[in-house]
């Protein structure tokens, strides 16, 4: 039997997601290919298995970790080109297949050293772009929802309390904080005509979680986000869907909140699990609700305005970051 070696290698100073890939496809694509136990842990690659693998694994790190330094990105095919160039083993071929269980995991030391969410500057790192907040409030907004499990943000539209809580949503997946993202909303207009409408549930309801899904396709390719749909490490629902669920190791995002009724927010809010974090947005200048309902997201400010552990972030026409012009609309209507 051939020796086993070992090695680690360190990757300082490199975003974990660019090189490991979105909830670690990177890292299960390579070890597919080996015998090798590949654990990270913090910053640091450890490899144990015979020595022709550990040198091929190694190789293949490095080159990666060069790539991304350059400010390259690596690709599913970019990788699958320098697995091959190494000349590793195929996978898919029959005399390849293997029965193994291979090691791949992200340790707490990295989990704590990202829950931050980025550096000083309270950036937000996802697949396809780093976010920096525009703003005051929306630094504030950032930092709050690094603290506190439940956040409520209630502001004119354009401010990026939706787009914000989804970012820092992705990066909490990624960085292996949470292990599923739930973004929901009610689906007020459509009511109770919801049975007359074309095609089945999912066609009826789409449209209304339609900016959540948009808010998603600009931090990670449409490839993922479906993958990660069907595996429903992702789940996008209306907000009847949460009832009678509790939603542990999460970020849970309630967009369009004003639109709540006062029991629908009660029993959102009673969702949150352990390790879990409940974002509320919503602009109660924007009600849809029949009148005979009283609005959820108007009703906790006062309910829960002193209970420790909810942060309250008000946006303004000051945070908008659509055209300068929809910030004079919304000043205007405000008047």
């Amino acid at each position: 039997m051939e020796n086993v070696t070992k090695f680690s290698l360190n990757f300082e100073g490199i975003d974990p997601v660019a090189l490991l890939g979105l909830a670690d496809e990177n890292l299960r694509l390579i070890s597919q290919h080996f015998e090798s136990t590949i654990t990270i842990r913090g910053d640091r690659i450890r490899v144990i298995g015979p020595k022709h693998e550990t040198q091929k694994i190694r190789e293949l790190f490095s080159t990666l970790i060069r790539a991304i330094k350059k400010g390259e990105q690596i690709t599913q095919l970019r990788l699958e080109k320098e697995i091959d160039k190494n000349g590793l083993p195929n996978p898919n071929r029959v005399d390849d297949q293997r029965t193994k269980s291979t090691s791949y995991r992200i340790s707490s030391e990295r989990t704590v050293k990202d829950i931050g969410d980025g550096n000083a500057n309270n950036s937000v790192q996802t697949p396809n772009k780093i976010i920096l907040p525009k703003s005051v409030n929306q630094e504030a907004y950032l930092k709050s929802m690094d603290d506190y499990d439940i956040v409520i943000a209630i502001g004119p539209a354009g401010t990026g309390k939706t787009y914000l809580a989804v970012a820092k949503a992705v990066h909490a997946l990624t960085s292996g904080r949470i292990s599923r993202i739930v973004l929901t909303r009610p689906a007020v207009e459509a009511g109770e005509s919801l049975g007359f409408l074309p095609g089945n549930f999912k066609e009826k309801v789409d449209p209304y979680l339609r900016p959540l899904y948009d808010a998603l396709h600009d931090m990670i390719s449409i490839e993922k986000i479906k993958r990660l749909i069907d595996e429903q490490v992702i789940e996008v629902a209306p907000i009847a869907y949460m009832r009678g669920r509790t939603l542990s190791d999460a970020y849970v995002i309630l967009d369009e909140a004003q639109n709540t009724t006062s029991i629908q927010m009660k029993m959102f809010l009673t969702r949150l699990g352990w390790n879990s974090k409940s974002i509320v947005t919503g602009d109660i200048t924007q009600i849809d609700l029949e009148k005979k309902y009283s609005s959820g997201l108007v009703e906790i400010q006062d309910k829960l305005k002193h209970v420790e552990g909810i942060k309250f972030i008000y946006f303004d026409e000051r945070d908008v970051v659509r055209p300068p012009l929809v910030s004079k609309i919304i000043k205007a209507y405000g008047n």
